[in-house]
């Protein structure tokens, strides 16, 4: 099921974007600081780091006063990334109405690396073995950083909403859980002891933030193949489309799905686009199975969780050894019911969406370049990093409108201002003054930004539109200054 951005967009206009306001003070309008200058002070350094996205503090400033003034706020205890993403968690929550029909929520984890003089301010991810001493003992080094699990909400068609939750911590937390699971069965480990147990967190947290379960289909990869995660979700009443590593029971514990799955015939097939290491493009052809099972618990969690009726779904690739990339074997779980083949394509259709959130996290350390900064504390980092996630956000949200939909007003994306300026540096006849149309500017932008917009070229990309905003705003800072007879 695809959403209609048209409607989306003209009927939800003033949620996505008030034309008289700058696109982040009508994102931050919802966080409300208990100090009046800690809100000043927080609309003041995000749009600093807008218009010197890329850069580092002291650049995105410019003078020593406004950089202390940034030190201090991610220095301040009364300032956490829960507070600083409330505002953008709400307008996240506005753009969700608006869509009115299916929305993904995509999960996935990300770390963040450092090279700090003194490591335990920051934390560690994780230990790696680098050899032995002249004694022969092993050596380790410890990696410096953060991790993170975010909650990307997106349509069915690729456009993101933003963020519905996110974590930050460091493996000092779960310190000695490996050790742990050497003597005991990991399925006996309680979840809330493990570090998968942020799963649940955001699950629950984006749901009840969207406040429509029916409407959310929650994405994850493997790593989110987790009982108890299915259970939370049919309790909440909400869907899901997990990716599985684990062969679970099914029916009465005599078999597996696996098993199951072999004995079933295929349902039909399906042809999928794939590029491989070369960049090479060409179609595979999927085998798609699905069946409803009943899936049980694991034995040690039987008397804590019920059994739940679930459908897999087994797509993979007819060619069995493919050149310069892997096989295409997924195999899915999800809550929602599968009646035919073209459902079951749809459900693999969203879960390649994940992707998205890879993307979403490339441009994080990429384009902000999150892993750059020298703030010397976790805490101070994660406060920086949630703000970063609102500016990743808005890049990302501008590249898929062009991709997702030709006709959103132009207004909803840019100022006056800006639309004036970009009027002035490149004349388009092909619209009319009252049709103008997000996607024709942002062609314009991608031009700032070395865009050739070549007939064969394929659509403008996120590095490409985050130079392109970054010249936008010189030029309009030039144009700012001419108004005001600079000299006269």
């Amino acid at each position: 099921m695809s959403t209609n951005l048209n409607d989306f967009s003209l009927k939800h206009k003033e949620a996505l974007e008030p034309s008289n306001f700058t696109w982040f003070e009508s994102e931050l309008s919802g966080c409300d600081f208990k100090d009046v200058r800690l809100n000043k002070r927080f609309r003041n350094l995000t749009e600093s780091l807008w218009q010197g996205r890329g850069e580092s503090i002291p650049y995105a400033c410019q003078d020593w006063a406004n950089t202390k003034a940034a030190y201090r706020f991610f220095s301040n205890e009364r300032v956490n990334e829960q507070e600083i993403l409330k505002g953008h968690f709400e307008s996240t929550h506005q753009r969700f109405i608006a869509a009115s029909e299916p929305v993904l929520i995509l999960h996935d984890t990300t770390e963040f690396s450092y090279q700090r003089a003194n490591p335990a301010d920051v934390g560690s991810t994780c230990v790696i073995p680098t050899g032995k001493d002249l004694f022969g003992k092993p050596k380790y080094y410890t990696k410096c950083g953060i991790l993170m699990h975010s909650s990307l909400v997106v349509t069915t068609n690729g456009l993101p909403l933003g963020l519905a939750a996110i974590k930050f911590w460091t493996r000092e937390k779960f310190k000695g859980t490996n050790e742990l699971k050497k003597n005991i069965n990991p399925t006996r480990i309680s979840i809330d002891q493990k570090e998968s147990y942020r799963w649940l967190e955001n699950l629950e947290e984006a749901t009840q933030r969207l406040t429509a379960p029916a409407q959310c289909i929650h994405i994850g990869d493997r790593e989110s193949d987790i009982y108890e995660l299915y259970s939370q979700a049919n309790e909440l009443g909400t869907n899901f489309v997990f990716r599985t590593c684990v062969d679970r029971c099914s029916g009465e514990g005599e078999t597996t799905i696996n098993r199951k799955m072999k004995q079933e015939k295929i349902n039909g097939v399906h042809h999928l686009q794939v590029t491989d290491k070369r960049g090479k493009k060409c179609e595979v052809t999927l085998d798609i199975k699905y069946q409803y099972l009943k899936v049980l618990p694991p034995r040690s969690k039987q008397k804590h969780y019920p059994p739940l009726e679930l459908t897999v779904i087994h797509a993979v690739e007819q060619q069995e050894n493919p050149l310069d990339r892997e096989r295409i074997v997924w195999k899915l779980i999800t809550n929602l019911t599968i009646d035919s083949l073209g459902s079951a394509i749809e459900k693999l259709e969203w879960y390649a969406m994940r992707w998205k959130i890879e993307t979403f996290h490339k441009i994080l350390k990429s384009g902000c370049k999150a892993q750059e900064t020298k703030l010397q504390t976790a805490e101070r980092i994660v406060k920086l990093i949630a703000i970063y996630c609102i500016l990743s956000w808005r890049i990302f949200w501008m590249t898929m409108l062009k991709r997702c939909e030709q006709a959103i007003p132009v207004e909803v994306a840019l100022t006056e201002k800006e639309i004036k300026i970009l009027d002035c540096l490149e004349k388009t006849k092909s619209f009319q003054p009252k049709n103008k149309t997000v996607s024709d500017y942002l062609v314009k932008i991608s031009k700032l930004g070395g865009y050739l917009a070549r007939t064969s070229d394929p659509e403008p990309g996120n590095i490409v539109i985050w130079r392109g905003l970054r010249r936008l705003t010189d030029i309009q800072l030039g144009f700012e200054l001419a108004s005001r007879d600079v000299g006269n």
